[in-house]
């Protein structure tokens, strides 16, 4: 299969100004129910923060969320994908940056993600098509 990162993304992407706290970042998050946002700084996508990045970097070092800004925790964005990247491409990216998500960039802008959950269902479709799972599992 030669797939590509647009046929296996999530579209609904969420960013925010790196200016917002914390704590309004994890509201967005809970209302959307979603489970990380896109980080920008003058309207160019620039990190990611995650639910792992509020536990670490907020709960472990009992730190008050509506006083910190999101751009002060974010990950950076080290790699990403166009849409038209073939997704073992994507994959590997993944595994050498060792990051869960990978932000799907056109044109300046992120249109989609791909997580780790994106790639379990395809290769789970992968498998169904091959006949080595059946739809039982």
């Amino acid at each position: 299969m030669n797939d590509l990162v647009q046929d296996i993304m999530t579209k609904d992407v969420v960013a925010v100004d790196e200016n917002m706290t914390a704590l309004d970042a994890a509201r967005l998050m809970t209302e959307k129910g979603i489970s990380s946002l896109i980080i920008e700084k003058n309207h160019a996508p620039v990190g990611i923060i995650s639910e792992r990045d509020f536990v670490k970097k907020i709960c472990l070092k009992d730190m008050q969320p509506s006083t910190i800004n999101v751009g002060s925790i974010m990950s950076k964005i080290q790699t990403y994908a166009s849409p038209d990247t073939p997704v073992d491409v994507a994959v590997q990216r993944m595994v050498n940056h060792k990051i869960r998500r990978l932000p799907v960039i056109s044109d300046g802008k992120v249109i989609g993600i791909i997580t780790v959950t994106d790639l379990a269902k395809h290769l789970r479709t992968i498998l169904l098509i091959e006949g080595i799972l059946s739809d039982e599992n």
